[in-house]
């Protein structure tokens, strides 16, 4: 028998290769466990530490006191879930050490899913979703100015990735996303 979804976002993690992937995770209660310098630098390590380890390229990543955004290459699926353990453990294991009370489970939203991933369809939501991530701390008021925050990193500038992305034939076209498609 089908299962309904009443609303609620299905978080089923894809492991493809050769993709263009938008990641997002908060932390448990959205508490602002990367509010300090100390755990900043951890998150920065880490996650650039077993990208490099796992063959996934961030084109941009924001990071703020409670969630992170990142678009970015995977070149093997295989390795993905894996990186993403490694990210998040070691994020949560050294952060924890630095709070004063233990966060357990340090990652978690909605449907206790530690993070959020899919497959970029198009050029077009690409566009959208390096737009989102670029201006996240613009829309929660940490200044005026995308350039001005230090938190949101650029490592692939837009065009140069949408034109290797092109050549590689990593948007995952001619599967619909609802959210992008009009009502008629």
């Amino acid at each position: 028998q089908p299962i309904e979804y009443k609303g609620h976002h299905r978080f089923e993690h894809w492991y493809v290769d050769n993709q263009v992937y938008f990641i997002t995770a908060r932390c448990t209660d959205r508490y602002p466990a990367l509010v300090s310098d100390a755990a900043q630098k951890v998150f920065w390590d880490r996650w650039l530490h077993y990208a490099k380890v796992h063959q996934f390229t961030p084109w941009i990543i924001s990071l703020v006191a409670n969630h992170y955004h990142v678009l970015g290459y995977c070149k093997e699926g295989e390795g993905f879930g894996q990186m993403m353990r490694k990210v998040h453990g070691s994020i949560a294991k050294l952060v924890n050490d630095l709070l004063v009370e233990r966060r357990v489970p340090f990652w978690s939203d909605p449907g206790h899913q530690d993070y959020f991933d899919g497959c970029i369809r198009s050029e077009k939501q690409c566009r959208r979703v390096y737009r989102y991530i670029q201006t996240q701390c613009v829309r929660h008021r940490m200044c005026a100015d995308w350039r001005e925050y230090s938190g949101t990193r650029i490592f692939v500038e837009l065009e140069r990735g949408l034109k290797r992305a092109h050549e590689l034939g990593a948007f995952m076209e001619g599967v619909p996303y609802k959210r992008y498609m009009r009502k008629r």
